[in-house]
């Protein structure tokens, strides 16, 4: 019995933190047990606000598979392509587009949210508009069942529904309607409390060496009522306490009543910190040793993962197009 697919794809705009790791790529991790997973480098979408400055976006797309290689994504089990290599993404979209109402468009809530937050950009293009449509296309042209996605991103799961339930009717049912698979979300304030942002530089990546670990910890926001050494202070309003909640296994109770009671400085805090932080990314960190000594392994997985992609795509395409009668 064949397992159900799941699509899923983040945009090539630089190298990945552990918000993006524990918010994403360890669910992905997970799912290749139990799904036929495509997990996609959608540079396409990255130029939708993008496209003035492409000058990273060939070393962000190897960049990226190498965040994905490293984490676990395993290409002997699961799909890893870039979206521009499999051209029937593109013949999907612009035939979904055909059918897709602009009201459907200008009502989707990220829209809006990214006019508000880009305001002053020139990104009024058709292919801004689009995304969403492209964004169904990506799912649908693998007819994948799931679409593992944080509840941010619903909206663009139930449009990919509605255009696959109004391309179903005008025509032939071709495509199964996705569902979202929610993401087991783990929040990581940024180091500096805020939201983790790359915009903030606020961020631990991926590929953060021991002592770049043990650098930025160091400099982490604590609890701002925390002056002295012998000061009480507050876990819950400190970040390094969110991140220990989060890598520390072992002594957590310590580290909260320690806090508190002024038993232990937010100096060995951190040093606490950086150790669990290492230890969760050593595994990482091999893999991605391993990657780097045989960098030709990068070119292989995409070549071998779109020659793969375009056989199951280019089946959906024929079934769109007879139903289409094109």
């Amino acid at each position: 019995m064949s397992k159900p697919r799941i699509f899923s794809g983040m945009r090539p705009t630089g190298r990945l933190h552990l918000g993006n790791l524990l918010g994403a790529l360890d669910n992905w991790v997970k799912l290749q047990d139990d799904y036929d997973c495509v997990f996609a480098v959608v540079d396409w979408h990255a130029l939708t606000t993008g496209y003035e400055d492409t000058s990273e976006i060939r070393k962000n797309i190897r960049d990226l598979v190498i965040d994905y290689l490293s984490a676990g994504i395993d290409p002997s089990r699961s799909l890893v392509i870039k979206q521009s290599d499999v051209k029937q993404h593109a013949e999907l979209s612009l035939l979904l587009s055909m059918i897709t109402p602009l009201s459907w468009l200008e009502r989707c809530p990220t829209y809006k949210e990214q006019l508000r937050e880009l305001e002053g950009r020139e990104i009024m293009t058709h292919g801004f508009l689009g995304y969403p449509v492209l964004m169904a296309a990506d799912i649908l042209v693998y007819k994948a069942q799931f679409v593992p996605v944080g509840e941010d991103q619903l909206p663009h799961i139930e449009l990919a529904r509605e255009i696959a339930r109004r391309f179903n009717f005008l025509y032939e049912p071709v495509f199964p309607e996705p569902k979202e698979r929610l993401n087991e979300v783990v929040l990581l304030p940024g180091t500096d409390g805020r939201k983790m942002s790359k915009s903030y530089r606020n961020i631990i990546e991926m590929s953060a060496s021991p002592d770049e670990v043990e650098s930025i910890v160091a400099n982490m926001v604590t609890d701002p009522k925390r002056i002295r050494r012998r000061d009480p202070g507050d876990p819950d309003v400190c970040s390094v306490y969110a991140f220990h909640k989060v890598f520390s296994k072992l002594g957590l109770d310590d580290i909260h009543e320690g806090c508190k009671s002024a038993g232990i400085g937010c100096v060995e805090c951190k040093r606490k910190l950086a150790r669990a932080l290492n230890g969760y990314l050593e595994p990482i960190r091999d893999r991605r040793a391993a990657i780097e000594r045989d960098p030709g392994i990068i070119h292989d997985v995409l070549e071998e993962g779109a020659r793969k992609a375009r056989v199951i795509a280019e089946a959906t395409l024929e079934d769109v197009r007879q139903a289409m009668r094109i």
